[in-house]
C-alpha cells in the first residue's frame, strides 16, 4: 500500500526525483574516490616521503570533497522540497475526500482518526519520502560501489564481507519484523488519546459541572499509559538495534585489521590498501545502518499510508449523479414519499413510511418524542444523508438527482447544534452567500433578533467570533444561524430544534418576524417546544419513526392521542386550548 501510495503522489515530481537520484549519485561517488586517493597518499607520497605528491592529491582530495558538498546540498534541497509538496499533496486529497463524506462516513472513521490520519499518519509518510531522498538514495550505491572498490584493494580479505553482511542484515530483519505489529498499535492508541482529548476539550462544562475531573484524568492516564506501553516496546527495540549494528561493524573493523595485518605482514597487501578496505568496510556498514535507519521508518510508515488509503479509498454513501439536475421549474414544494431510513448495523430502521408534503407560503412543524427520528428526517433533505428507502422531492426533483450546488441554494439548513467557525460576525454570516451586503446581514440580523447584541459587540459585524462560537452564548449562536441562513436566502427553510436556547419572548418575536419576511418560502420545523409550532399551517406528529397524525393543533389536540400527550406534558389543559 505504501508502494502505491508513493507512486501515485510522487509522480508530478519526476524530474525533482531525477535530479536528487543524479547528485546523490554523484555526491557518492566522490565520497567512494577518496579512500582510493588517501591510499595512494600513504604509499605513494607518505611512505616514500615525497611531500609535493602528498600536497597534489590532498589538493584534489579537497577539491573533490567540495564537490561533494554541493552536490549533496542540491540534492538534500530537491529532496526536500519533493517530500514536502508530497506531505502537502496528500494532506489535500484526504481533506478533499473527508468533505465528501457524509455524516455516515465521519461516524465510521470518528473525527479524532481523521485528524490523526490527516496529521500524523501524513508526516510519517512524509518524513520516510525525506529520508529516502536525503539517505536511503545514496545507501545502495555506497554499499555497491564499497564492495566493488573493497574488491579492487584486495580480493581475499574482501571474503569477510560474505560473513558480515548477511549477519548484519538477518540482526536488523529479526528485530524489525517485531516492530510492525507495534506501530499499528501505537497509530490506533494515538487515535485513542486525541479521541479522549478532544471529548474532554468540548465537553470541558459538563466536567466541571459534575465535578468528575478525577475520572476525567483517570480515562485519560490510562489511555496516555497504554500509548506509552506501546511506545516504549517499540523503543526497546530501536535501542537494542543500534548497539547491535555496533557491535557488528566493530567486530567487522577488529576482524579487517587482524587478517590484514597478517596480509601486510607477509607482503601481500600494502598499508595503504588495507587503510581503503577499512574506509571501504566502514562505508558498506554505514550505507546498510542507513538501510537500517530506513526500514526502521518503513513498518510504521506502510501502517500509516494503508490508515491513509482506508480513506482515499471510502466511497461516500451520498454520490452526485452522472447527470444532475440543474434547473427546476417548481419553487418551494418540499414531498417525503413513503421514505425510511436504515443506520448500517441497526436493527430496526429509524424512518419507516414517512409521507409529509411542505408547500411555499406554509410552516410544516414535526414534533414527536425523543428518538422518534426528527433530526434523522430533516438530515435527508440537504443530503447530510441519503433516504434508504422512498424519495425525498425538492421542487419535484429527488435530491439524489439534483445538483449539490442547486440543493444547497434551494435548501437552509441550521441543525440542532448550530456551529459558528472562526472569524468575524460577518465571515460566518456571509458562509452561504459571500456577495451579501452589510446591509442585507444586518437586516437577517434584526429579524433573527440578534442585531442588539451585535452591536453591542465591539467591532459589530467586525467582531471575532472564536472556533465553535465559544465567546457567545448559545442562544446568540442560534440567533447567528439563524441570521446565515436567511442571508442564504434559499427557498426551503429547515430548522432543527434551532429555537430550543431562546425564551420565550425572543421565540414569539423571531417567529413572527420569520413570518414577515419568508412568507413566501417554505418553512420546516422540527421542535420540542409545543409553542413554537402550536401555530403551524401543519402539524406532522412521529412516533417511533413512523407518522402518527398530521393536521392542525386544534385538530390534533382533538383527534390524536400522542399529540395530546406531548402537550398536555408541557401545558395545562386550558393554555393547550386557548
Amino acid at each position: 500500500m505504501l508502494i502505491k501510495l508513493l507512486r501515485i503522489y510522487l509522480r508530478p515530481y519526476r524530474r525533482e526525483i531525477t535530479l536528487v537520484v543524479l547528485f546523490q549519485f554523484l555526491q557518492t561517488l566522490a565520497t567512494l574516490y577518496l579512500p582510493t586517493l588517501f591510499a595512494d597518499i600513504i604509499d605513494n607520497g607518505v611512505v616514500k616521503g615525497d611531500t609535493g605528491y602528498v600536497m597534489q592529491i590532498g589538493g584534489w582530495m579537497l577539491a573533490i570533497t567540495l564537490a561533494s558538498i554541493a552536490a549533496q546540498v542540491v540534492a538534500v534541497y530537491f529532496g526536500a522540497r519533493t517530500a514536502m509538496a508530497v506531505g502537502r499533496d496528500v494532506r489535500g486529497s484526504i481533506f478533499g475526500q473527508v468533505q465528501k463524506f457524509s455524516a455516515r462516513e465521519v461516524g465510521q472513521f470518528g473525527a479524532p482518526s481523521l485528524i490523526t490520519r490527516t496529521t500524523n499518519d501524513v508526516q510519517q509518510v512524509q518524513m520516510l519520502v525525506l529520508m529516502t531522498f536525503t539517505l536511503m538514495v545514496s545507501a545502495p550505491i555506497m554499499c555497491v560501489g564499497g564492495i566493488v572498490l573493497a574488491l579492487r584493494q584486495d580480493v581475499p580479505l574482501s571474503g569477510l564481507l560474505l560473513i558480515i553482511v548477511p549477519v548484519l542484515v538477518a540482526t536488523v530483519a529479526a528485530i524489525i519484523v517485531r516492530m510492525r505489529p507495534l506501530f499499528r498499535t501505537m497509530q490506533v492508541r494515538i487515535d485513542r488519546v486525541n479521541q479522549v482529548m478532544r471529548e474532554q476539550i468540548t465537553g470541558i462544562r459538563v466536567i466541571r459541572a459534575f465535578v468528575r475531573d478525577e475520572r476525567e484524568q483517570e480515562r485519560y492516564r490510562r489511555s496516555n499509559d497504554e500509548l506509552t506501553d506501546v511506545s516504549l516496546k517499540v523503543g526497546k527495540l530501536m535501542a537494542l538495534m543500534f548497539p547491535t549494528v555496533m557491535l557488528i561493524v566493530n567486530l567487522s573493523s577488529v576482524a579487517v585489521i587482524w587478517f590484514g595485518g597478517h596480509r601486510i605482514d607477509s607482503g601481500a597487501m600494502q598499508i595503504g590498501a588495507l587503510t581503503a578496505f577499512l574506509s571501504y568496510l566502514m562505508q558498506i556498514l554505514m550505507s546498510i545502518m542507513m538501510a537500517t535507519f530506513m526500514f526502521v521508518m518503513i513498518p510504521r510508515a506502510e501502517v500509516c499510508a494503508e490508515r491513509i488509503d482506508e480513506v482515499l479509498s471510502t466511497e461516500s454513501s451520498v454520490v452526485t449523479a452522472k447527470q444532475p439536475v440543474t434547473t427546476v421549474t417548481e419553487h418551494g414544494r418540499l414531498d417525503l414519499r413513503d421514505v425510511g431510513f436504515h443506520y448500517p448495523g441497526a436493527e430496526a430502521p429509524v424512518l419507516s413510511g414517512i409521507d409529509v408534503t411542505a408547500r411555499p407560503g406554509q410552516v410544516t412543524a414535526i414534533i414527536g418524542s425523543t428518538g422518534s427520528g426528527k433530526t434523522t428526517l430533516l438530515n435527508l433533505v440537504p443530503r447530510l444523508f441519503d433516504a434508504t428507502a422512498g424519495q425525498v422531492l425538492v421542487d419535484g426533483v429527488d435530491v439524489r438527482d439534483l445538483d449539490p450546488g442547486l440543493l444547497s441554494r434551494l435548501v437552509g439548513f441550521v441543525p440542532q447544534r448550530p456551529y459558528l467557525f472562526s472569524g468575524t460576525v460577518g465571515s460566518n454570516l456571509r458562509y452561504g452567500n459571500p456577495d451579501a451586503t452589510d446591509e442585507q446581514l444586518w437586516s437577517a440580523l434584526e429579524i433573527a433578533q440578534a442585531r442588539d447584541f451585535v452591536e453591542r459587540m465591539e467591532g459589530g459585524l467586525d467582531a471575532p467570533i472564536a472556533q465553535g462560537g465559544t465567546n457567545v452564548s448559545g442562544g446568540q449562536r442560534q440567533r447567528l444561524a439563524i441570521a446565515r441562513a436567511l442571508v442564504h436566502r434559499p427557498e426551503i427553510y429547515l430548522f432543527d430544534d434551532s429555537f430550543s436556547a431562546l425564551d420565550y419572548a425572543t421565540d414569539a418575536a423571531l417567529r413572527s418576524a420569520l413570518t414577515e419576511s419568508i412568507a413566501d418560502a417554505t418553512v420546516v420545523i422540527v421542535a420540542q417546544r409545543v409553542s413554537t409550532i402550536r401555530d403551524a399551517d401543519r402539524i406532522v406528529v412521529l412516533d417511533d419513526g413512523r407518522v402518527a397524525g398530521t393536521g392542525t393543533h386544534a385538530e390534533l389536540m382533538s383527534g390524536n392521542e400522542t399529540y395530546r400527550e406531548i402537550v398536555l406534558s408541557q401545558l395545562t389543559a386550558q393554555e393547550a386550548a386557548a
